[in-house]
C-alpha cells in the first residue's frame, strides 16, 4: 500500500463488511420474492437480537430485567423477567414484518397469530427467546434459538398442525449468542455462517463463512450432576471419556453457548433423557430441531440416541426429546453405547428355545 493511502469508507465496507441481509441474497443467488422474504425475515431476527443484547448489557441497571416473574410457563418452569421481555421483543418485531402469520415459542402455550399479516404472510417463526435464562442473573452467556418454516394450508382453526412435521422442512435456522460479543449464526440450507454485531455500525457483519465442525473434538458437554439419573448407556459413555485422555468437560448451563463451542471446536453435547423422564428436557421444535439443522449443514450429526433429530415427527408443539449433537465421530461413539445396551436388553428378553427348537 502506498504511503499516505487511505481507502474510502465505501471501499472498506464493500471489501470487508458483508451484512446479514446481503449475505442471504448472495446465498440464494436470487432477488426473487422468496429470497427477499428470507432476507427480510433474517433482518427482523437480527433486530430482535440487537434489542435483547442491549437489554442484557444493561440488565443490572434497569428495573424488571433480573429475577423471576413468579409465573410458570407451559412446561411448569419458573419464568424469568428476561424470558418475558425477549418473547415480547420477537412478537413486536415480527408484527411489523408483514411476512410472519404466527409465532410459536416455548414461553407460549399456543402460537401467537398476527391476523393482519396472515393474508400475505406465509411463514411461521419458532423460537426460544432466552435459552439458558438461569445464567442471566449471574452475567453468564445466554442465547436465542430460531427456525423459520413455511406455513401450509389456511389453518383456520389455528391448530398449527402443519408444524407437527419433521425438521427437514425448516427453511432456515440459527441462534444468537449474547456473550463478550453478540454473534448470530444461521443457515438457509447452504452452509453455516456466523456474524458478529458491530455496535459502531449497528450491523451484523460476516465473521466466518461455511463453518465445518471437526469430525472429532476434545470437548464433551453434559450436566454430570444427573449421572445417576441416566440410563446405563450414557453412564457407560461418561466412564469411557473419564478413562481416556484427550477429553475435556465443558458445560455452561446454556445450550447455545455450549453448542457454539462444539460447532467451532468439535466434540459432543448431550442432554439425555433419564429413567424417570426418557423424553429429556429440551424442546424439539424450539431447540433441538433448529440446532440439528445447523449441525448437519456443518457436517456433524444430531440424534435422539436412536434416530436423527431431523427425522423425528412431533406429536405436540412442546414435545421434548433427548439430544446428542456435535462432531460426527463423537455422536457415533455416544450412540454406539446406546445401541449396545439396546442389543443387550433385547438378548435378555428374547424367548429362549430348547435344543429341539421349541420355545
Amino acid at each position: 500500500m502506498a504511503d499516505g493511502y487511505q481507502p474510502s469508507i465505501e471501499q472498506t465496507l464493500d471489501r470487508d463488511c458483508t451484512t446479514l441481509s446481503r449475505h442471504v441474497l448472495q446465498q440464494l443467488h436470487s432477488f426473487g420474492p422468496e429470497a427477499q422474504d428470507l432476507s427480510t425475515l433474517m433482518n427482523r431476527i437480527a433486530l430482535a437480537g440487537k434489542l435483547i443484547a442491549r437489554r442484557l448489557s444493561r440488565a443490572g441497571l434497569v428495573e424488571n430485567a433480573l429475577g423471576f416473574t413468579g409465573q410458570t410457563n407451559v412446561q411448569g418452569e419458573a419464568v424469568k423477567k428476561m424470558d418475558i421481555f425477549a418473547n415480547d421483543v420477537f412478537i413486536s418485531v415480527f408484527k411489523q414484518s408483514g411476512l410472519v402469520c404466527r409465532l410459536a415459542s416455548e414461553e407460549m402455550e399456543k402460537p401467537y397469530y398476527i391476523p393482519e399479516n396472515c393474508p400475505i404472510g406465509r411463514y411461521t417463526l419458532l423460537y426460544d427467546p432466552i435459552d439458558g435464562s438461569s445464567n442471566v442473573d449471574i452475567n453468564l452467556n445466554v442465547g436465542s434459538i430460531f427456525a423459520i418454516r413455511r406455513q401450509t394450508g389456511d389453518d383456520l382453526d389455528q391448530s398449527a398442525s402443519d408444524l407437527l412435521e419433521n425438521g427437514r422442512n425448516q427453511l432456515a435456522a440459527g441462534y444468537i449468542l449474547y456473550g463478550p460479543t453478540t454473534v448470530l449464526v444461521y443457515s438457509i440450507g447452504h452452509g453455516v455462517h456466523a456474524f458478529t454485531l458491530d455496535p459502531s455500525l449497528g450491523e451484523f457483519i460476516l465473521a466466518s463463512e461455511n463453518i465445518r465442525v471437526p469430525d472429532h473434538g476434545p470437548n464433551y458437554s453434559v450436566n454430570e450432576g444427573n449421572f445417576w439419573q441416566w440410563e446405563d448407556s450414557i453412564r457407560d459413555y461418561i466412564r469411557y471419556v473419564h478413562r481416556h485422555e484427550g477429553y475435556s468437560l465443558r458445560y455452561s448451563g446454556a445450550l447455545v453457548g455450549d453448542f457454539h463451542r462444539i460447532l467451532m471446536q468439535g466434540g459432543v453435547f448431550l442432554y439425555p433423557g433419564t429413567v424417570k423422564n426418557p423424553e429429556g428436557k429440551l424442546r424439539l421444535l424450539y431447540e433441538s430441531s433448529p440446532l440439528a439443522f445447523l449441525i448437519e449443514q456443518a457436517g456433524g450429526l444430531a440424534s435422539t440416541g436412536t434416530e436423527p433429530i431431523l427425522d423425528v415427527i412431533p406429536g405436540e408443539l412442546h414435545q421434548r426429546t433427548p439430544l446428542v449433537i456435535g462432531s460426527r465421530e463423537d455422536v457415533d461413539l455416544v450412540t454406539s453405547f446406546i445401541q449396545e445396551r439396546i442389543h443387550e436388553q433385547k438378548s435378555l428378553t428374547a424367548p429362549r428355545r430348547d435344543p429341539k427348537g421349541t420355545a
